[in-house]
């Protein structure tokens, strides 16, 4: 037997009620660029949007005039989805709050978790939004996973309960370390002071 191996989430599809609300939100508000537009082609009475979240890969959202626009949380059961989380900078992030504030859209506030960031809010169709920053750089040639493994497994050897800065900040060491050849016989910490 072989796995099915996967290289990335190619999109995901949202079920959406106008166009136009659709454009306002994604693009309006989030800055995705509406970038492809068709009927689906499964049901011709619905439109097929296409926004890029900033990657190259694809939120599109099945439209139609005739469904309403309702608020209301969108169901948490199980084998639903539970919230969207979209990667935002630190220069960004900070002005999130304001920048929901001004168009009367509440939000969860800033909460910690950790290694990032995050800021949720509800879509006018009451899907939750995560808008995430991450509190560290992944190393060049290496991903924010990469670093993520790494300082979880730091994590459980310290016995802590959760990924915090400190782990981030060894995990970066080890993959510099281990990615990145130096002339030094010696690359442990030093203090050039004492």
């Amino acid at each position: 037997m072989r796995k099915i191996q996967v290289l990335g989430v190619h999109h995901i599809t949202i079920m959406g009620a106008g166009r136009q609300t659709s454009i306002d939100f994604w693009e309006g508000l989030l800055g995705m660029p509406f970038v492809f537009d068709q009927p689906n082609l499964d049901d011709a009475s619905e439109g097929h949007l296409y926004f890029d979240p900033g990657d190259g890969r694809l939120i599109t959202i099945f439209t139609n005039e005739g469904r309403a626009v309702d608020p209301q949380r969108t169901p948490t059961d199980t084998g639903c989805v539970h919230h969207l989380a979209f990667e935002v900078d630190r220069a960004m992030f900070s002005q999130i709050p304001d920048r929901l504030k001004a168009r009367g859209i509440g939000h969860s506030g800033v909460k910690d978790r950790g290694f990032m960031d995050s800021i949720y809010f509800k879509d006018p169709l009451g899907l939750l939004i995560e808008l995430a920053c991450y509190k560290f750089i992944p190393p060049r040639g290496s991903s924010h996973a990469e670093v993520m493994l790494e300082a979880h497994k730091l994590r459980v050897a310290a016995g802590d309960p959760a990924i915090a800065e400190v782990h981030l900040a060894d995990a970066v060491e080890m993959i510099v370390e281990r990615s990145q050849r130096s002339l030094s016989s010696d690359r442990s910490a030093q203090h050039p002071y004492s």
